[in-house]
């Protein structure tokens, strides 16, 4: 990959766990991504907010696109 195509936007699928099928547009083929899901709080919170992080690994046989990202099991 040339440093200019490391700049350049690719598509990648989502596979497993709780964002299975979802397609973003990545930069720089990231290793990871996170993955963040709200969660209802009970009781008086302050206004924080709390969020459920899961995280999805590059899939690195995968060299054209869609670029495919697999669940992580170990998370949260």
């Amino acid at each position: 990959m040339t440093e200019a195509e490391t700049f350049m936007p690719e598509k990648a699928r989502l596979e497993g766990g709780p964002a299975d099928g979802v397609r973003v547009r990545v930069t720089g083929r990231p290793g990871v991504l996170q993955v963040a899901y709200p969660c209802p709080t009970v009781g008086p919170a302050g206004g924080a907010q709390v969020e459920a992080l899961y995280l999805y690994r590059r899939d690195l046989t995968v060299t054209e696109e869609p670029l495919r990202y697999g669940y992580d099991a170990a998370s949260p």
